[in-house]
């Protein structure tokens, strides 16, 4: 994920940035980038999107919007608002760009879950959850250019704060017997992110070409306060786990570039670009128990213990990128390409403090070499055939790299972290065709391969869980066999690994023009279906990559009314099963179709209001979970536990006004 073609830093341990925190106003355009070049960060193996953010040049006025949104998740429904102003205009020697935005944000999903001994077998309890996402985004941005020195000197910055509650709760019942109620869960978790960064460009002649100077800085800080407490009913116990948890990333970014016309169309860029990431992160948990408890109740402040370091809780992480590059580019006739080379450097490392001194500090340190290529030759006016080669790689999470046990961190199961993982590095191939469609219609299609070294995936270790561990001794302790005391080891410890070498291809097709050459100009239709295929050995064989799915299909269509200044139209989205096996679970992931409208109208010479619709189908995601106790059980098709599990949230409206000046 790019912006404005730069690597974005985020806070999520696999270093993603939540694209939708991105106010819609100061999006320009998203461009799909399928081919790597030697000057951009390669960590794309699928390729990458960017968001071109619009800049102080892109606008000579403003608007404001303000809009209403509701969702259907109580009787009386739920509303929300969205408030967003832009500005663009002349400021002293420069262009200044300053916009701020808030918006509500609401995701009540519904899931229901039904266990079985085996499919087709006897039904041993259900559960009944809702899981509900409610916060407010707010974000500011500015941007100024100004001529300084002969050159161009862009300064930029952004804030994103979000904050936002999630609040699962639920109940379980022995056989599905309403009147048999078995646990009572209550989680709440209070989140409180702030991202702000501060960029500065600058662009002269000099040394006889280009050069491009960049400075950046980011700041991430994240704080959360979760609490579970649950009720065993038939113990008549009520346990209960606080945890609060503060993340704080800082990185600095920095390059040097530089262009140099070779002759005619010969172009050759070079430069190094730097980072340096800081993260630390702090877990702390206090529990509390409360016993002869038959009715579920909230814990008391004075029920709860101290606050203690969790394992993995402390631990800080340090990451520094050193990346030259070297890049030609040129012309011949019909055919526009670039070559290029980079290397990427990498220092890490990680320090627990909650481990033995003796395994306190992990470093890795590694080198990477990524040749592109890639080739755009226009056959006529109207046709084009694009054909690329490249290198990439994709970096461990970094909660993959730690090497503490983290209880309960997939479900019911324990994770391990892996400091030996190895980054993935994957050799692609990229060949597209492109037709124009008229002055405003394209159609194309693309088929791509990646060949996968080192892919990482999460394995099971085959050790069972603390919670299953202690479920096994206390059910030894109240006089169970050990045949039947193995009914309780149900949850693994799981780790992440290398898992070996695979493969994905698939085809991507995509049409959107407006049906003009049939005498409908007002009338523009869009498909796009990826199909998509992989394969990688595990114990159990081939199977496709985990989670994958096989295919992606949108379809839509736009219908303007010029007389009334009005317009509406439709987007379908699905995508097809998507599995998943790792040792003692497999897991198979059903998606539901997506239905969005939208309906606008000009009310004014400067006033548009747009209607819009999403989810109108109440689609579902649905999943089917088969559990084993071992990898014999698992090729013998012996169940410990066979689960389906349904999830949905409803549909959302908005009705939103927008005006220019």
């Amino acid at each position: 994920m790019l912006i404005n073609g730069e690597r974005v830093p985020g806070a999520n341990l696999d270093r993603s940035f939540f694209v939708d925190r991105i106010p819609a106003e100061l999006i320009e355009r998203v461009e799909v980038v399928r081919s790597s070049s030697a000057n951009r960060s390669g960590d794309a193996v699928a390729g990458a999107i960017n968001i071109v953010l619009r800049d102080a040049l892109s606008l000579d006025g403003g608007y404001i919007r303000l809009g209403a949104l509701h969702w259907e998740d109580s009787e009386y429904g739920q509303w929300g608002g969205t408030y967003g102003a832009v500005w663009g205009g002349q400021v002293g020697p420069g262009r200044l760009l300053i916009g701020g935005n808030i918006q509500d944000r609401r995701n009540p999903k519904q899931k229901f879950s039904e266990r079985y001994s085996e499919p087709g077998g006897e039904l041993t309890d259900t559960e009944a959850q809702t899981d509900t996402r409610d916060g407010t985004d707010y974000s500011a941005n500015l941007s100024y250019e100004m001529p300084v020195a002969g050159g161009n000197l862009e300064l930029s910055g952004v804030f994103v704060r979000t904050d936002r509650v999630q609040d699962e709760s639920s109940i379980e019942y022995d056989e599905g017997d309403v009147n048999d109620v078995a646990k009572v869960n209550a989680n709440p978790l209070d989140i409180l992110t702030d991202n702000w960064a501060v960029n500065s460009r600058y662009e002269r002649e000099m040394l006889g070409g280009e050069t491009t100077f960049k400075l950046g800085y980011a700041s991430i800080d994240d704080e959360q306060f979760e609490q579970e407490e649950e009720l065993d009913v038939g113990d008549e116990v009520i346990e209960g786990e606080r945890t609060r948890t503060n993340v704080t990333d800082e990185e600095i970014q920095a390059a040097i570039e530089h262009k140099i016309k070779l002759g005619g169309e010969l172009e050759l860029e070079f430069g190094v670009q730097y980072s340096k990431k800081n993260r630390d992160s702090t877990v702390f948990s206090a529990e509390a128990e409360a016993e002869d408890e038959p009715v579920f109740r909230a814990l008391l402040d004075s029920e709860y213990g101290d606050f203690e370091a969790v394992d993995g809780g402390i631990n800080s992480i340090e990451e520094t990128r050193i990346d030259p590059y070297i890049m030609l580019s040129g012309e011949n006739g019909p055919a526009k390409w670039e070559a290029g080379l980079r290397y990427e450097t990498t220092d890490f490392s990680i320090t627990d403090e909650t481990v033995a001194a003796a395994d306190r500090t992990n470093d890795k340190d590694y080198g990477i070499l990524l040749p592109s290529a890639s080739v755009r030759f226009k056959l006529s006016d109207s046709d084009r055939i694009t054909a690329s080669v490249a290198r990439t790689v994709r970096r461990p999470n970094f909660d993959f790299l730690s090497p503490a046990l983290l209880e309960g961190e997939y479900g019911d199961n324990d994770f391990i972290g892996n400091p030996d993982l190895e980054p993935e590095t994957a050799w692609g191939a990229d060949l597209g065709f492109e037709r124009r469609l008229g002055r405003r219609g394209v159609i194309g299609v693309n088929a791509f391969y990646r060949d996968i070294k080192d892919l990482i995936e999460i394995t099971n270790t085959g050790a069972f869980s603390e919670q299953a561990q202690d479920d096994y001794d206390d059910a030894i302790d109240d006089g169970a066999t050990p045949d039947e005391a193995a009914e309780e080891l149900v949850s693994y410890v799981l780790t992440a690994e290398n898992v070996g070498d695979g493969q994905v291809w698939g085809v991507e097709f995509d049409l959107s023009t407006p049906l003009d050459f049939i005498g409908m100009e007002h009338t523009g239709v869009f498909v796009n279906y990826s199909w998509l295929d992989s394969s990688v050995d595990d114990f159990l064989g081939e199977r496709r990559f985990n989670s994958q799915s096989d295919y992606v299909f949108n379809v839509g269509f736009t219908q303007d009314i010029p007389t009334w200044g009005a317009a509406f139209g439709a987007t379908y989205r699905k995508q097809g099963d998507a599995k998943s096996r790792i040792v003692g679970e497999e897991v198979v992931t059903s998606y539901g179709g997506d239905l969005e409208i939208f309906i606008e109208k000009q009310v004014a010479s400067n006033v548009v209001i747009r209607f819009t619709g999403s989810n109108l189908l109440d689609s579902s995601k649905d999943e089917v979970f088969d559990k084993f106790n071992t990898i014999a059980d698992q090729i013998d098709r012996d169940y410990d536990e066979f689960e389906i599990e349904s999830e949905n949230a409803g549909p959302v409206f908005q009705l939103v006004a927008r005006m220019a000046f």
